[in-house]
């Protein structure tokens, strides 16, 4: 049975605890004062979209007011989180409604261009016209069965190689040092978001709750001659067997600017005593590691979606990003939900300046508004696209150049994003 009558409300900071109550419910979690405590500092309750029952709060969507990565820049983007619907009310049509209501709240603030979530269940959300931006590779290493494969004495350019130094603390204490290399490394990585303080503290809080098990969270710190040049968040799990120890290195983030850095990084990751596993849900698609160890297989690498993006205003997102090449062509683009965005649009960029405005012109390129998302950010090419027949070439040619122009020289990642 539908429910089409129960109103949509904007929620106010007297809701923040009935929303933490339903979200507790809906994704299995504990009560955590620490966590109720410190997410309030970056909840947004202006941005949240409740459905009310009784008094209760029975549904839920949200955003944050981020910064997000894209190919050449940076762009506000809307940062859809903690989505769902109690499951005494699933099945009425809920979430369908409070999606529409959400894109079109973005849409008509007309400060973000972009919307980007992560989906606990993918099916969820291509319907809402949201695509497959970024894929990530979890790594569950077998660090018994490989090896790093050591470098030659000096660097490429005939030099030595420069001495790392590695040093562990509390995260929390250490953010004076990990705020900023994260914030150059973002700059170039597609798919990372910014984080204001209150963001900080979120992320390198170590929740109770949040442990699965174990120990309390560290950072490792790769100083170079020249400043800091990579980190990583981690913790161990204690386990043991008839064999011996048989414990585990769980990874949050590896952040790195240097190669020598990261190599020293991972070398720590993968020897510490009395571990034999390595886990790390956020590996990128093009992680180097994969070509640093002398039996790749042994990595335990399995794709798995990542980044979910929508364009939310079609001529100011793709005007917005940069091109790996000039490109300039008609895109015929569908996009039931928000018609704003339908119809035909000629794409120019040269020199580092994108334009994107209305044509009459004949389509050369047509597919709809998820595909295009999909490939925002410079990770499932066009031409892949077009493979699975989700995009179409009319003006025969046109594709290969226009797929080149919308890649990227790395994968974007979504590591830094929630």
């Amino acid at each position: 049975m539908l429910d089409t009558e129960s109103p949509i409300e904007a929620a106010t900071p007297a809701d923040l605890d009935a929303i933490g109550t339903l979200l507790r419910t809906l994704f299995h979690n504990e009560p955590d004062a620490t966590f109720t405590e410190v997410h309030a500092g970056i909840a947004e309750p202006d941005r949240s979209l409740v459905v009310r029952s009784g008094g209760t709060v029975v549904a839920h969507a949200g955003a944050y007011t981020r910064k997000l990565t894209v190919p050449g820049g940076t762009l506000p983007a809307a940062h859809v989180t903690d989505v769902g619907v109690a499951p005494t009310h699933r099945r009425r049509g809920l979430l369908n409604r409070m999606m529409r209501r959400q894109l079109r709240d973005i849409q008509a603030a007309g400060q973000e261009s972009i919307a980007v979530l992560w989906a606990s269940e993918g099916p969820i959300y291509p319907r809402f016209g949201y695509g497959q931006a970024t894929q990530q590779l979890p790594l569950e290493v077998d660090t018994a069965a490989l090896r790093l494969v050591e470098p030659a004495e000096a660097d490429p350019s005939g030099g030595p190689v420069p001495a790392v130094t590695l040093r562990v603390g509390d995260p929390l204490a250490l953010r004076s040092v990990l705020a900023p290399l994260y914030e150059r490394v973002r700059a170039g990585r597609p798919g990372w978001s910014d984080r204001t303080e209150p963001w900080w503290r979120y992320v390198l809080t170590d929740y109770p709750s949040r442990r699965s098990g174990g120990t309390e969270r560290q950072a490792v710190i790769a100083d170079t001659p020249t400043g800091p040049a990579g980190y990583a968040l981690w913790r161990t799990r204690d386990e043991w067997d008839a064999r011996g120890p048989r414990g585990m290195v769980m990874i949050d983030e590896v952040v790195v600017e240097d190669p020598v850095a990261y190599r020293a990084l991972w070398r720590f990751l993968l020897g510490v005593d009395l571990t034999r596993t390595v886990i790390f849900h956020h590996a990128a698609v093009d992680e180097p590691l994969h070509h640093l160890v002398d039996e790749p297989r042994q990595l335990g690498a399995r794709l798995n979606h990542g980044l979910w993006l929508r364009i939310v205003d079609l001529p100011a997102a793709l005007a917005a990003r940069s091109y790996a090449t000039g490109v300039d062509v008609v895109l015929d683009v569908t996009d039931p939900l928000l018609p704003e965005n339908a119809g035909r649009w000629r794409l120019t960029a040269a020199s580092g300046t994108a334009r994107c405005t209305r044509t009459d012109a004949p389509a050369e390129l047509a597919c709809d508004v998820r595909d295009l998302a999909a490939a925002y950010l410079g990770g499932s090419s066009l031409g892949t696209l077009a493979a699975a027949g989700l995009v179409r070439e009319v003006r025969p040619g046109v594709l290969p150049r226009v797929s080149a122009a919308f890649g990227w020289h790395r994968a974007p990642s979504g590591l830094g994003t929630f």
